[in-house]
């Protein structure tokens, strides 16, 4: 079993890490890690600033949101984070940021389009996005559980941002980083492409299944 102080320390050097790839600003955004076997979820704490924040801000909750470890107040988003670890059983870490490219496409309504294998090997097609929910209850972890694709990591909320999930803190800012990075690449390609009157298109099926594939098992990378 984990030590709750290696989990904590790893939550805020994860926290830090969104705030060094600018994936949020002033103290909106936040990363969690669940300890599965203590069922403590640790979370920035709310309103903090990331370059003010020290590792014992970093604040443990129980499943209802009482502070179990720490002093200060979570995230406000901590409801959303509970929502996500009680209904995605596999995961272990969860993100959420306002990163300007992704949240762009949430603006819009937009799911990200897969028009490249580098998002296909992440993401194995689009990053869907959902209709807007507001921040009350379970609101919008429904509507992220409603729309989420078997294998993608992340699902933008409509109107708010993206949200990010994986088993671990670390993959899941991996996964938050890597949505941003092909949502630039994708406004990018549809304002290029309207420029020049190039209709898009998306990766076909086979070849998003092809490359994601190899990414996750079948050659890619070491053994």
């Amino acid at each position: 079993m984990e030590k709750k102080n290696d989990l904590k320390k790893r939550v805020y050097e994860a926290n830090l890490k969104l705030f060094s790839c600018g994936l949020v600003a002033g103290t909106q955004g936040n990363v969690s890690g669940l300890d599965k076997e203590r069922k403590i979820i640790y979370i920035k704490p709310s309103g903090v600033p990331y370059e003010k924040m020290k590792i014992s801000d970093i604040v443990g909750i129980d499943f209802e949101g009482n502070v179990v470890d720490g002093k200060l107040r979570p995230s406000v988003d901590w409801i959303h984070h509970v929502f996500l670890y009680r209904n995605i059983f596999e995961i272990g870490g969860v993100v959420h940021t306002h990163s300007i490219y992704a949240t762009a496409f949430a603006a819009c309504g937009i799911s990200v389009p897969c028009f490249t294998t580098g998002q296909a090997d992440v993401f194995g097609g689009e990053i869907p996005v959902t209709e807007y929910a507001d921040n009350k209850s379970d609101n919008i972890g429904k509507m992220i559980l409603k729309h989420i694709k078997p294998g993608c990591p992340a699902v933008i909320a409509g109107k708010h941002g993206l949200f990010a999930f994986d088993s671990t803190p670390e993959k899941a800012v991996f996964a938050a980083h890597m949505a941003e990075y092909f949502a630039k690449i994708n406004l990018l390609a549809i304002i290029l492409g309207n420029s020049t009157g190039k209709k898009l298109k998306s990766l076909p099926e086979s070849e998003i299944k092809k490359w994601y594939e190899r990414y996750h098992g079948k050659g890619y990378g070491q053994k």
